[in-house]
């Protein structure tokens, strides 16, 4: 049996939700079709033993992230501040530093170095238009070298150069010889710079949602009802020039328009028919996803907290898997949560490892950061999206060297009844809920 809607959405992630949710606002009727179990793609939630929720994908919200907070407020879904009192530290490998603020305490020529860095990094940025940045006078040369290559010319200071190496770690999940300079400019700029893209109060990890990030997903989904179709993996899409027909798990769904909410890696295992064109498929493979292991220990309290620590480390140490850590305690419980981020090389290594040695070399880092105390948690969960079989990456998926200059402008163009949402596809807030949201309400009004 051939189920019939007047559009088919792919990908019920946040991207794919909402799109869904917009169109059935406008009176459309949908088939949302969804490969896993689940809803919400990279937005994931664990349930510890004592009941209590964590986010293991994306988490953060903050200024500027309107069409989240309205979202929020529509499903009746509060939020709230990250925990961002008390002193941050920043391990050197012997001993650990105290200091407030976004940027590290360091002895004064790394501290002048690290901030031209930071300066000139946003000033460039600054130039980008998000809408087309292949048009830019410089576009060529910025894509053609990393920003490793960028960094080494740009500071002579070996302290600078590594904190910078691990903001754009903790930014893209990534190693900074993996991504081009223009990339990385146009991705800052989309997000307004990159202070704001590693800061908590005013930055882009201010606030969560209570209950997690899921939880908007599972409201969604409900406001979305039958049209939600679950394990449906696609294999086949089939389109002509004003429809198109999905081939999903021994089921069969046809409609006038699509949108494909998928990571561009899963876009490549989708079988069109015609093939798109080739540009499309270059885009796609030039466009590997982020590694990144995200790993949260549960406590019986925030222990850190008495120490006057607000659980933001910054690791200079390079034989610790977890280099950036936060206080994740949910607002008004009573269990502490440390999370940590495996990244870029170290979360390719630590990704082969088993869960057992992962955990006992991610909880080494945490001591090692706060203390004996952080030995003993009592519950732990950490998640590979390396090895999430319909994302194979996190956070988002980012353009090689040469690839923006070369393939960009194919990026979002529709091909026949065929539109590509996805938080990678937004001019703003690209690679955070909030550009999924961008997306969706992009590829709703090209179908208007």
């Amino acid at each position: 049996m051939t189920i019939k809607t007047d559009v088919i959405v792919v990908g019920a992630g946040l991207s794919g939700l909402y799109a869904a949710h917009l169109l059935q606002q406008q009176g459309k009727t949908v088939s949302l079709l969804e490969a896993r179990a689940r809803v919400g793609g990279r937005l994931d939630n664990h349930q510890f033993n004592n009941g209590d929720l964590v986010d293991v994908g994306g988490q953060w919200i903050g200024p500027g992230h309107d069409g989240m907070y309205a979202l929020l407020k529509k499903f009746a879904l509060d939020f709230y501040p990250l925990y961002d009192k008390g002193q941050h530290l920043l391990w050197l490998g012997k001993k650990a530093r105290r200091y407030s603020g976004t940027i590290p305490t360091l002895n004064p020529w790394a501290l002048l170095q690290l901030g031209w860095l930071m300066w000139r990094f946003d000033m460039l940025a600054r130039s980008i238009d998000v809408k087309a940045p292949w048009s830019h006078t410089k576009a060529k040369q910025w894509d053609s070298i990393t920003v490793e290559s960028w960094l080494k010319k740009n500071s002579f200071s070996k302290q600078a150069r590594e904190l910078f190496r691990i903001s754009i770690g903790a930014v893209f999940a990534v190693e900074c010889s993996e991504i081009s300079l223009l990339h990385a400019l146009n991705y800052a700029q989309s997000s307004q710079n990159l202070d704001y893209l590693i800061s908590v109060g005013g930055g882009a990890q201010q606030d969560r949602i209570h209950g997690g990030s899921a939880g908007l997903c599972q409201k969604l989904a409900h406001s979305i009802g039958d049209s939600l179709h679950l394990n449906r993996k696609v294999s086949a899409i089939n389109w002509h020039a004003n429809s198109v027909t999905v081939s999903s798990e021994g089921h069969e769904y046809e409609a006038e328009k699509i949108i494909v909410a998928m990571p561009p890696n899963q876009l490549l295992r989708v079988n069109f028919t015609p093939a798109l064109p080739g540009v499309k498929d270059q885009l796609w493979q030039h466009m590997p996803a982020g590694s990144c292991i995200k790993c949260v220990a549960q406590y019986e309290k925030p222990f850190w907290r008495e120490q006057g620590l607000s659980g933001q480390a910054v690791s200079l140490q390079g034989d610790l898997p977890v280099r950036v850590t936060f206080d994740n305690t949910e607002s008004g419980k009573t269990a502490g949560l440390l999370m940590g981020f495996i990244e870029g090389d170290h979360a390719r290594h630590w990704g082969t490892k088993s869960e057992a040695q992962r955990k006992a070399a991610v909880l080494k880092s945490f001591a090692t950061f706060f203390g004996e105390q952080a030995l003993s948690p009592i519950d732990y969960v950490d998640k590979d999206w390396a090895g999430e079989e319909f994302s194979r990456g996190c956070y988002g998926a980012n353009p090689t060297p040469g690839t923006w200059t070369s393939l960009g402008h194919h990026l979002r163009t529709p091909v026949g009844p065929i539109h590509f949402a996805g938080t990678e596809t937004a001019e703003h807030f690209t690679g955070y809920m909030e550009g999924a949201l961008n997306a969706a309400q992009r590829c709703v009004n090209e179908l208007s």
